[in-house]
């Protein structure tokens, strides 16, 4: 099976990767040269644009940076739909807007492509150890017929429903993350201000009705836990601008639809400010600092 893996950034060139380890054939392409000759290196075949890399492969895969750019992606006059087989199936796995989702793959559908949308959850950690999370939106056939090459990439294969269904789960489930990590901030810097050791406190709160994935897993607390970005100074991990796209694309989805998110709306303004002040490029759970009691 011929895979075109278009976008082989942070994210998309581990999962690029972990095709040609399980034997595919993988065309790819990406702005960034360094990216690209990591790929070659790996044994892939480096193409010079989209177009090219597209034309005679049964599996395309997009992992790009946001909305605007799958849009040209596939739907520009030299994009996908333009220039890939009509046999062949499209998996968007970047996290765009619900919308847009809708908007392309109904745009495909129209010129006979099967497509689905497949974000991912897991970080570049999970990328690289193949240990992903892919909420999938999409025809239960599309999906079924995409499961084998996802499950070389990811761990945990979902079908949350059609088309969309995908980047609805990931919006929610982005929001929920963002709104927890601040939560759990807030917390450990109360009970710090109160003179208690923060990790003796989040051992406690672990075992109580406090428990939650960023408590247990992810402790935003410098010197808590071992082997987690707030341990590294917040390097590595997923980026506070990153956070802030989500949320973004979170807010902007509760307006399209007038659902009320307040606390998705709060948090997406506390991490705008923290982004502000600097601190775009470092891991989410440096938002602890932003909770600081002076």
């Amino acid at each position: 099976m011929k895979v075109a893996f278009i976008g082989l950034g942070n994210m998309g060139l581990p999962m690029a990767l972990n095709l040609l380890k399980a034997g595919y054939s993988v065309t790819g392409f990406d702005l960034v040269q360094s990216q690209v000759d990591v790929f070659s290196a790996a044994g892939g075949r480096a193409e010079e644009s989209a177009a090219s890399a597209v034309g005679d492969v049964d599996i395309v895969i997009s992992m790009l940076p946001a909305s605007r750019h799958v849009e040209g992606l596939y739907l520009g006059s030299d994009g996908i739909l333009a220039n890939a087989s009509p046999t062949a199936l499209l998996v968007d796995c970047s996290t765009i807007s619900p919308k847009v989702a809708k908007d392309v793959s109904h745009a495909a559908n129209a010129r006979g492509f099967a497509m689905i949308d497949a974000p991912v959850s897991g970080g570049t950690a999970g990328a690289q150890a193949a240990t992903l999370t892919f909420m999938v939106g999409g025809n239960v056939k599309d999906f079924e017929r995409a499961r084998p090459l996802l499950e070389k990439m990811g761990r945990n294969i979902f079908h949350a429903g059609g088309n969309g269904s995908g980047q609805t789960v990931k919006v929610c489930n982005n929001m929920l993350l963002g709104i927890q990590m601040l939560g759990t901030s807030e917390a450990l810097r109360l009970g710090i201000a109160n003179g208690m050791d923060p990790k003796v406190l989040s051992d406690i709160m672990t075992k109580s009705s406090g428990q939650n994935w960023a408590l247990e897993l992810y402790n935003p607390c410098p010197n808590v836990m071992e082997n987690v970005p707030s341990s590294k100074n917040y390097a590595g991990g997923f980026g506070v601008d990153l956070m802030l796209k989500d949320l973004g694309l979170a807010v902007e989805n509760a307006r399209d639809l007038s659902a009320s998110t307040p606390l998705g709306d709060l948090a997406h303004h506390l991490y705008e400010l923290h982004s502000n002040a600097g601190n775009g490029t470092l891991d989410f759970s440096s938002v602890f600092n932003l909770t600081k009691v002076n």
